[in-house]
């Protein structure tokens, strides 16, 4: 799988045991829905690739991690079954981390907004640089965090997580999420933010790949239902999508934003 390069925005590479897999979009590496499938069955196929020990999981540029949901698709949503099929995408991305026997390594160069915070809860170690603040503003467009709720609430924990999400709109510092535990590390530049992440997965890839297969299973120990759970969160962000306050505010944003 060296330098395979998937179809549109997702490429998975290896050198060595280290297997990378990067995403990337024009507009601030926001996720449609066909990318967000793409990125699952890139985490699959590395997962399943027995020469890929440590995953790293980044995106493209160096200004955005990942801007979230693509307004475009959400506005462009006009039933529940697509209303829940798009957000079943970041779910799909959850659960795929979660079932993936490596260790995967989060590489968060800059800022990330609503499914991209869920993304880099997901991850089981995850690096960020000092301008990768966060934030989710779903509530401020008529939706909520449901899908993420659960993999960041279970990182950051119950309070931190209730702060982040009822202060919908707002930043808070690379340092605030580091703290909370959403970033383990936190480097004060890009070069010094790769030059941790190979380090570290240089040192993870000489450990026994059973025992890290064993302590994957043991970090996400108890969420057995999230499948079933990630599919009904879906559902009623599918569902709150076409109301009427999250079409203005849908609509407000893109001709702010035109």
């Amino acid at each position: 799988m060296d330098n395979m390069l998937l179809a549109g925005d997702v490429s998975v590479s290896r050198q060595g045991p280290i297997g990378t897999i990067s995403f990337s979009h024009p507009a601030h590496n926001a996720m449609p829905g066909a990318q967000l499938k793409k990125l699952t069955e890139a985490i699959d196929e590395a997962g399943q690739d027995a020469d890929i020990q440590v995953i790293i999981l980044k995106s493209g540029g160096d200004r955005t991690f990942c801007a979230g949901a693509s307004f475009d698709e959400l506005a462009a949503i006009e039933n529940l079954d697509q209303g829940k099929a798009f957000f079943q995408g970041f779910a799909n991305v959850i659960l795929a981390c979660r079932r993936c026997p490596k260790i995967i390594l989060g590489r968060v160069q800059g800022k990330a907004v609503g499914g991209g915070v869920g993304i880099a809860a997901a991850v089981d170690y995850c690096f960020a640089t000092i301008h990768a603040a966060i934030k989710l503003s779903e509530l401020a467009v008529g939706i909520g965090p449901f899908v993420v709720g659960p993999v960041i609430e279970r990182k950051i924990g119950n309070a931190a997580f209730r702060q982040l999400a009822l202060r919908a709109g707002d930043w808070l510092s690379a340092e605030w999420a580091c703290d909370q535990g959403l970033y383990q590390e936190v480097l004060p530049n890009l070069d010094e933010l790769d030059q941790a992440v190979q380090q570290f997965a240089q040192k993870l890839a000489t450990y026994n790949p059973e025992a890290l297969a064993q302590m994957k299973k043991v970090f996400w120990q108890g969420t057995e239902t999230w499948p079933q759970l990630l599919e009904e969160r879906a559902a009623t962000s599918g569902q709150l999508v076409l109301s009427e306050f999250t079409r203005n505010a849908i609509a407000a944003f893109k001709n702010r934003n035109a």
